[in-house]
């Protein structure tokens, strides 16, 4: 299998849970096919269903996201 969290950069996903500054929220990505839940940490507070693109892999189930314009 694959080192899912390698292949998850570049990803672009959507916010489903607010990532506030300094904390956790929850992205969804797509993976093998299917779309997953993922926890999610950025620089900058962003919103609810904005768009957003994965540039860091901290563990198989937690990234940190960039919002897109």
């Amino acid at each position: 299998m694959a080192d899912t969290g390698q292949d998850l950069l570049g990803s672009i996903g959507r916010v489903t849970v607010s990532i506030p500054q300094g904390g956790l929220g929850e992205v969804l990505l797509p993976v093998r096919g299917g779309s997953e839940a993922f926890a999610a940490s950025s620089y900058e507070p962003i919103p609810r269903h904005s768009r957003v693109v994965v540039v860091d892999c901290l563990s198989a189930r937690s990234v940190v996201v960039e919002r897109l314009p």
